[in-house]
């Protein structure tokens, strides 16, 4: 019997994109950048501004979420 298809788990798939070239790495928005931002230094929010690769710990489950 043929195994069953994993469908793409949405959540994830809006969340995180997989960025053009050879490697193919995950990249995320930094959490916490909403709201209470004018109590941090601006070094912090700076590095909220940019996208965040996945960790290599979670990247196979999250690959294999959105090939689902």
């Amino acid at each position: 019997m043929p195994k069953k298809k994993l469908k793409t788990v949405k959540t994830i798939s809006k969340r995180i994109k997989v960025s053009h070239g050879k490697k193919k790495t995950l990249l995320m928005r930094s959490s916490g950048q909403d709201h209470f931002n004018a109590r941090e230094r601006g070094k912090t929010t700076r590095k909220k501004r940019r996208h965040n690769t996945v960790a290599r710990v979670n990247e196979r489950n999250v690959r294999r979420a959105l090939n689902g």
